[in-house]
């Protein structure tokens, strides 16, 4: 048999990519989203980041707006400080997203969570979009990335509002990219399979206590490269995308997983 090999890690030298760029990354606190934001500053971009509460720490230079964009007002203070902020914003990574999980099954999530799911992981990326697509309009330029979930490809149960949610945003995606090309704006989107980050940790240790498996990994599809995903593989991912380098690159979804839904 031949010996399994992992994937390196991603390589941290600069790529100044982004250099001169401005940016509004969303849930950019922890996670993904901090990798994102890290990302972005190494790639000479100035950025603005939200979330819902104050950091514990930020890149250097890094603007932060508390604000839940998962309501209307919160989406609205984040552009409008951005705004202030940046002046022209070139690219928006609608990067928030949370959940949770019901192991009861569909009929065990109620109404109310299936609106929470929707207003977070869908429709505060369509009020940002919408409030800061005019002036990139009005540019002629503009790159925005919607990040959704492998979850999508095959949603379990216990996670249909979420995957509804995230399928709702790969669709929009794709259909907002026909409307903005012609005014010069791109719209693509970053799927993440498994993906080690402080709310993914969560939802696998809970599922872990519902089954009554030994690890988050049991019983799931093996990955071909042979490691579960960092924050680093995405933000390179949609740093990538939202740069020059993607120039001619438009609704287009970049699954970044390691190969595992592939190989499922």
């Amino acid at each position: 048999m031949p010996t399994s090999v992992v994937a390196p890690e991603v390589p941290t030298t600069p790529i100044l990519d982004l250099s001169g760029k401005t940016a509004v990354i969303t849930g950019g606190s922890k996670g993904i989203g901090a990798a994102i934001v890290d990302r972005f500053v190494r790639g000479g971009a100035r950025v603005v980041t939200s979330g819902r509460s104050e950091p514990e720490s930020l890149p250097p230079g890094v603007d932060y707006v508390v604000a839940d964009v998962a309501t209307p007002d919160g989406v609205e203070q984040l552009a409008r400080r951005a705004q202030e902020i940046l002046g022209d914003v070139d690219i928006v990574v609608n990067n928030a997203g949370a959940s949770t999980p019901h192991f009861g099954g569909v009929l065990d999530i109620e109404d109310a969570e299936w609106v929470k799911d929707l207003q977070i992981n869908f429709l505060a990326a369509v009020r940002l979009n919408a409030a800061l697509l005019p002036a990139m309009y009005a540019r002629g330029r503009g790159s925005i990335v919607n990040v959704s979930s492998a979850v999508i490809l095959s949603p379990p149960a216990s996670m249909l509002h979420y995957a509804a949610a995230k399928a709702a945003l790969t669709t929009y995606t794709t259909g907002l990219a026909g409307e903005a090309g012609p005014h010069g704006v791109r719209v693509n989107t970053v799927t993440p399979g498994n993906v080690a980050s402080p709310g993914a940790d969560a939802i696998r240790e809970a599922l872990v206590d519902a089954i009554g498996a030994d690890s988050p990994e049991a019983g799931g599809t093996p990955i071909p490269l042979g490691r579960k995903g960092e924050g680093a593989d995405i933000a390179e991912a949609v740093a990538f995308l939202a740069s020059d380098r993607a120039a001619w690159i438009t609704a287009s979804n970049l699954v970044v997983d390691g190969g595992q839904v592939q190989a499922g």
